[in-house]
This record gives structure tokens, C-alpha cells and sequence, in this order.
């Protein structure tokens, strides 16, 4: 579904990606893993064209690099940010209805809303309630909702579990699991929580200063010596 070939990103005399190439097949789990400022979510902007880069990114052979940031999502090609990123004075319904906000199937629109109140029940019970009034946890399932109302085809998830308790973390993984399994929905997921992510996933690349050193089979690398001990605490 995307080919990512040859990328550079520079912001100014930092070489942030270096020569970055990988791909994604549709309906797969694909995760990023990596340490802080190995190129994660700079990765994810490139593909949403928010940062000058050279290469090519190929979403079903069309280059993205040609297109401006709001045709990459009416192309379905979504991008859920780092640290949410909800309009917190509007309503939760209000930011799901942002999300559809380029489409025109009234019908189609409901349905999906009623989809995420159900992936997401407590969004149902707070949806006259200000988004920033909502927890952590809260408006990170209204973040992924939100984008579920761009009906993506391919979602792609900046650290969603950062500064959330784990039963929270828990239970957007699982949320994100199941659509995959049921919807067949492609995701790529940058996560710096690198066992839950390769627990998740169904292929893993590790990036370090903006390459790709190791790549594999998801649950493969989780028994990884190099991931093991770079990765997952342990010696």
C-alpha cells in the first residue's frame, strides 16, 4: 500500500532521515520503534507532507511528495499526532464531526460516528463535554476517533501511548487490534513503548538516527537480542 524510498529529511544542518526506505502492505500492523529523536514522528510528517524531504513516497504508486497535506487525507492516508492534538473547546462530537469534515455521504458519516461511540463508549457518554475537559486516555480515543471519521486506509499513529496509565494503554491497543481484525484497516504505528508495539504488530523496523537498522517479522524481534537489550530493558 506505501513504499517508502530514499527519503532525506534535513532541518537545517541536522540530518534527521538518511536514505529511509520501507513499505507497508495493505491490511498489516507496521511499527516504528526507536529512541527518542531517532526520526519516528518526523517519518510520519514526511508521509503526510508536513516537512520538506527528497525521495519518493508511494501510496498505491501515486507520490504524496506531489500533493499538499489535505489531498494526502482525502486520499484516506491519516495521521493521528503526537500528543493528540484535539480541538479542546469543541465538544467531543464537534471533533468527530471535523474529522468527516471532507466528506459528503451524510449517511456514511453517522454510521462511522456510531462505529467509534461503540469502539469507544466513553466518548458516547461524554459527547456534549469539552474536549479539554476529557483525561488523558480520553482524548487519545477521540484523537483516533476523530481520525476514524476521515475514513482512513491507512492510519497512522504517533505514540499513542505516551503519558497514559497502562490499563489505559491496554485498552487503545486493543481498540486498534480490533480494527484491524474486523475492518482490515492498515495502520502504522511509531511507538517508543517497543514491547507493546511488537506485541501489536505484524512487522517491526528499528530506526536509529533517522535508518533502519533492524527489520522483521514483529514477535520475531521481540526475542531479538539487539531489540532486547536496546529496547526492552533487558540484559
Amino acid at each position: 500500500m506505501l513504499k517508502v524510498q530514499g527519503i532525506d529529511v534535513f532541518y537545517g544542518g541536522i540530518h534527521a532521515l538518511r536514505d529511509l526506505s520501507f513499505e507497508i502492505p495493505a491490511g498489516k500492523i507496521v511499527t516504528l520503534i526507536g529512541s527518542n529523536g531517532a526520526g519516528k514522528s518526523t517519518t510520519l510528517k514526511a508521509i503526510s507532507n508536513l516537512v520538506k524531504c527528497k525521495g519518493q513516497i508511494l501510496f498505491e504508486e501515486e507520490n504524496l511528495l506531489t500533493l499538499p497535506s489535505e489531498k494526502i487525507v482525502g486520499k484516506g492516508v491519516i495521521h493521528v499526532p503526537e500528543g493528540r492534538r484535539i480541538f479542546t473547546a469543541l465538544t467531543v462530537e464537534e471533533n468527530l464531526d471535523m474529522g468527516s469534515y471532507l466528506r459528503k455521504d451524510k449517511d456514511g458519516v453517522a454510521k462511522d460516528k456510531e462505529f467509534v461511540f461503540k469502539l469507544f463508549p466513553r466518548l458516547k457518554e461524554r459527547a456534549k463535554q469539552m474536549g479539554g475537559t476529557l483525561s488523558g486516555g480520553e482524548q487519545q480515543m477521540l484523537a483516533i476517533g476523530r481520525a476514524l471519521m476521515s475514513k482512513p486506509r491507512l492510519l497512522m499513529l504517533d505514540e499513542p501511548s505516551m503519558g497514559l496509565a497502562p490499563i489505559v494503554v491496554q485498552e487503545i491497543f486493543s481498540a486498534i487490534a480490533d480494527l484491524n481484525k474486523t475492518t482490515g484497516l492498515t495502520v502504522l504505528l511509531v511507538e517508543q513503548n517497543a514491547n507493546i508495539a511488537l506485541q501489536l504488530a505484524d512487522y517491526a523496523y528499528v530506526l536509529e538516527t533517522g535508518s533502519i537498522t533492524i527489520e522483521g517479522e514483529a514477535k520475531a524481534l521481540l526475542t531479538d537480542d539487539r531489540v532486547r537489550k536496546a529496547y526492552l530493558g533487558e540484559s
